[in-house]
């Protein structure tokens, strides 16, 4: 295929948008990566997004599809050529969706509220949220993984491109924190998922360098704190 039939509007330090790459790396299509300026939003993705206006947007020829996840499932079903993304088996691909909703619905903002705590009690009550709900995921990847390196087994499947995403984000909160919540001791079989998730090919060159990401990381902490600072 083309690289033009196929473009993402996007930004790197978005994990949404990995989810699309990632995606397009694994069934080997070539691309174009259309990056936002970060902080704005062209005309291009307000005509591809006018209902939520926001990235990833994946360009498939002249038809815009939205929202990452959905991108996900529509590239593993148009190039349904191994690797396959999705589970072939129905209750494996429900549970897939079910984790995949947990962590964006649940987990992420949890996450994003430890940045976000002005309170030493509040961020000790996101920090221990977010572990909770690792605790949890490393119970899902040990019924999951079946013993095997990822959630989907031998390859890099839907769960792993959901959660894998968040992993450069995930280290920018420990290093600006001072805090480890991918620990080896509690979480073993997610601290070896995330290193082969960020060692594969299709990972590698789309996942985040944490100083640059950092960087990004102190800009976005500022506003929210400045959002939830009382007026005055």
């Amino acid at each position: 295929m083309a690289k033009n039939d196929l473009k993402v509007l996007g930004a790197w330090p978005s994990p949404y948008v990995m989810r699309a790459r990632i995606s397009l790396n694994i069934k080997s299509l070539d691309y174009e990566f259309l990056e936002e300026t970060f902080g704005s939003k062209s005309q291009l993705l307000l005509q591809s997004n006018p209902v939520h206006k926001k990235i990833p947007v994946l360009i498939h020829g002249d038809k815009p599809i939205c929202e990452s996840l959905v991108i996900v499932e529509y590239i593993d079903e148009v190039w349904p050529s191994s690797p396959s993304i999705l589970p072939s088996h129905p209750y494996d691909r429900a549970t897939a969706r079910f984790w995949a909703s947990y962590i964006d619905e649940k987990w992420f903002p949890a996450m994003k509220g430890i940045a976000a705590a002005q309170a030493e009690e509040a961020r000790k009550a996101a920090i221990e949220q977010v572990a909770e709900g690792l605790a949890l995921l490393e119970d899902a990847f040990q019924k999951t993984s079946k013993g095997k390196d990822f959630f989907s087994g031998d390859k890099i499947g839907y769960l792993d491109i959901a959660f894998g995403c968040f992993l450069g984000w995930l280290r920018v909160t420990e290093k600006m924190n001072g805090i480890k919540l991918l620990d080896e001791t509690k979480t073993p079989g997610l601290a070896k998922w995330a290193h082969k998730f960020c060692a594969d090919a299709a990972v590698k060159d789309v996942m985040p360098e944490t100083e640059k990401l950092a960087e990004v990381a102190k800009i976005i902490t500022a506003k929210l704190r400045g959002a939830g600072a009382p007026p005055k």
